[in-house]
């Protein structure tokens, strides 16, 4: 069985861990039967660099026509590199962000595991951390606040600025049914998150949520405002599978849920379309200041990968087998620098990979 992947190894560290995550992938096919064909494209500072801007449209085509996409980071130091001389829509975000709208990459998952071994590094005590915790945020990426139509004007002599927070019915819909159909596949809890006290945009969530939620009826729908979300996540994160919640929200909490992790460098993430077809990158940026010295940490991008295979190319199999090889390295102390522990052995980029992809094998 064989799945057209198109690469965006992409700027800093991007194209040292996205090699690590296609051996430890290539490990998988090997071993699960299926191929993976690879066409590399280039996007961000990579583009800037060879094309003039950060990302074409025989990019965004190939990208289309592929089964998924796999991506490294993008962006560089905005105070040093010269990328950042360019005009805004010149610059390498501009590239994410036309890649996101042109694939129409709505849905944004963000996972947030606290892997035992790393417990040390979580902020929260440990009666509140008890056996850990695994949880989904879904973020709608396309609509809300962040979309809605702006402006600033000056009102007799006083300053007014005014943001439009809107959504539609159907937008809200497919971003549920999205939430819904990943709690399958996970432990079969959806708690969707709004402020329908005070918004009618989330009056709105809730009751479109509530109609989703009778197609499923296998998995547990919770409601919860916002703020009381907030303090829970703090408060008792083991409580939660998946979060559903609209763009700003959603902004919010899951940087708020990647910190109660403890590091940022271990954590994917996540963005799908209406059918199966998803962007997969991890959540930490392109660090150029360690780039090309073996120093970056792999395993966020890897376990990206991991989401690949269960999302968009349903190989549950091969991604679970990824996740416990990420588990049994941490287990057996290995360690990049960045999650480095006393007592723990610290290994470079390339020999955490050779290691996950070992205990894949």
């Amino acid at each position: 069985m064989g799945y057209k992947i198109a690469v965006i190894p992409g700027d800093g560290i991007g194209p040292e861990i996205v090699r690590e995550a296609r051996k430890v992938l290539d490990v998988a096919g090997k071993k699960y039967g299926f191929e993976l064909d690879y066409t590399e494209l280039f996007m961000g500072g990579a583009s800037i660099d060879v094309n003039g801007v950060p990302l074409t449209d025989e990019t965004i085509a190939i990208a289309k026509a592929s089964d998924a996409v796999l991506m490294g980071s993008i962006g560089g130091d905005a105070k040093t590199s010269p990328w950042y001389q360019l005009a805004p829509n010149l610059r390498p975000e501009a590239g994410l962000l036309k890649l996101r709208k042109s694939l129409n990459l709505f849905a944004n998952l963000r996972p947030a595991y606290l892997y035992d071994e790393l417990r040390a590094a979580c902020p929260l005590r440990d009666e509140i951390i008890g056996d850990g915790f695994d949880m989904m945020i879904m973020r709608e990426l396309t609509g809300g606040l962040y979309f809605g139509a702006r402006h600033t004007e000056e009102v007799d002599g006083v300053r007014k600025a005014v943001d439009t927070l809107e959504y539609n019915e159907n937008e809200i819909r497919r971003i549920a049914v999205k939430g819904f159909e990943i709690a399958r596949k996970r432990r079969g809890k959806v708690c969707s998150v709004d402020k329908a006290n005070v918004l009618d945009s989330s009056r709105l969530w809730r009751a479109v949520v509530e109609e989703v939620a009778k197609e499923y009826p296998d998995v547990e729908l919770s409601h919860m405002l916002v703020d009381n979300c907030a303090m829970q996540l703090v408060r008792d994160p083991a409580q939660f599978d998946v979060i559903l919640t609209e763009n700003m929200f959603g902004d919010i909490l899951s940087d708020e849920a990647s910190m109660v992790t403890g590091s940022i460098g271990m954590l994917s993430s996540a963005s799908l379309n209406e059918t199966k077809f998803g962007l997969y990158e991890p959540s930490h940026g392109s660090a150029p200041d360690i780039a090309g010295m073996d120093k970056a940490n792999p395993i966020a991008t890897v376990l990206s990968a991991a989401m690949m295979l269960r999302y968009s190319l349903d190989l549950d199999e091969a991604a679970d087998a990824i996740e416990a090889a990420v588990k049994q390295v941490l287990k057996d102390g290995y360690r990049t620098g960045d999650i480095m522990s006393e007592g723990c052995t610290q290994v470079g980029t390339v020999r955490m990979g050779d290691l996950i992809a070992e205990r894949v094998r």
